[in-house]
């Protein structure tokens, strides 16, 4: 549990940063789209601070002693991975965003996700 949650606090934790301080930059790299408006660049730093949240819940969790607050972070990232793939499969596959990075950015949610449920099955499991 202690990897998984570091690995995340790491590269959410970029791309919150990212997008915090060059929103437009860092959807540009990203989605290979612009970013206009002003309205899309304050949505944007918003997510970022959101991402960056999430990244520092994780780094302080990976260092839980109880295993129930451990987990209960892992439970919110579960939901948070699938989600995140869930809009990025949407925006490749509907919106048409062409980027080299949105299908390894979905892999790589998938991956998190199912290793975030493979966490809380276990959890569950040892009751």
């Amino acid at each position: 549990m202690k990897l998984l949650l570091k690995i995340t606090a790491i590269f959410e934790g970029l791309v919150g940063i990212g997008l915090l301080v060059a929103p437009g930059l860092a959807l540009s790299i990203f989605l290979n789209a612009p970013l206009e408006t002003a309205a899309g660049l304050f949505v944007a730093r918003l997510c970022g601070a959101a991402i960056v949240t999430l990244a520092i819940c994780c780094w302080k969790a990976s260092s839980f002693e109880l295993r129930q607050a451990g987990i209960s972070v892992v439970t919110a990232m579960l939901f948070y991975n699938f989600a995140a793939a869930a809009v990025f499969v949407y925006g490749a596959v509907r919106l048409g965003l062409q980027s080299p990075l949105i299908w390894p950015a979905i892999v790589a949610h998938v991956v998190l996700g199912a290793w975030c449920a493979l966490l809380v099955w276990v959890s569950l499991r040892k009751g």
